[in-house]
């Protein structure tokens, strides 16, 4: 069962919105918000895709396996703090967000997921290893069939109050959401089956801990 983990409401500053009805790399720099997307997002119906933190320790080998962390890259210890800062910093801006919160199954994504929000409230989403190959060497047709695919999960609305979470991969540049930095956020808003979506704006790591409440 879904429950909101929701421990106020919420501040969160960046964004300029950019109409978006597909997965088309945006354009949107990393800006400060409006108290109007501010009072938009304390009720909720955002998604929040967050890449996992810095991971520079192993490396991806061709036969990896995802149960085991060894067969691929894993977070560094900046990363770990990255994921535990992010965590920490939502809470303290008082974002309400879904419960579960969904990660791809590589190692470094639910690491991300588990020391942010923990490990009973993450749930692993196979779907996300489509983002992550993305990156190889993939047909014009298989690479469209995954990004079509992405648009009808991205314009799923969560439930009222609540925004969903997904901690997956950076995209390739000019494919989907486009390079992200470790641990940085798009922040999405779902428009409903078959109506897309819209990116409203990313904000990196430095940029959500500097928000200060009033």
């Amino acid at each position: 069962m879904k429950r909101i983990f929701c421990k106020g409401l919420l501040t969160l500053l960046l964004l300029f919105p950019l109409l978006m009805g597909g997965p088309i790399e945006d354009a949107v720099k990393a800006a400060p918000i409006s108290p109007t997307l501010l009072d938009s997002l304390r009720q909720g119906g955002y998604i929040l895709y967050v890449r996992h933190g810095e991971a520079t320790t192993g490396e991806d080998q061709p036969d990896l396996v995802f149960n085991d962390c060894s067969t691929q890259r894993n977070l560094s210890r900046v990363g770990e703090r990255q994921a535990a800062d992010f965590g920490r910093t939502i809470r303290y801006l008082q974002i309400p967000v879904q419960i579960p919160i969904l990660a791809s199954p590589f190692c470094r994504t639910k690491e991300t997921a588990q020391l942010a929000f923990g490990q009973g409230y993450v749930q692993v989403d196979p779907f996300w290893i489509n983002i992550y190959n993305l990156g190889g060497h993939l047909s014009p047709e298989e690479q469209n069939r995954i990004l079509n695919a992405l648009t009808k999960v991205l314009e799923k609305e969560p439930p009222v109050g609540a925004n969903q979470v997904i901690v997956s991969h950076s995209f390739p540049q000019g494919v989907g959401l486009g390079d992200i930095p470790n641990l940085s956020t798009v922040i999405i808003k779902p428009k409903g089956p078959g109506k897309g979506y819209e990116v409203v704006g990313r904000v990196d790591l430095a940029e959500l801990m500097n928000i200060r409440i009033p």
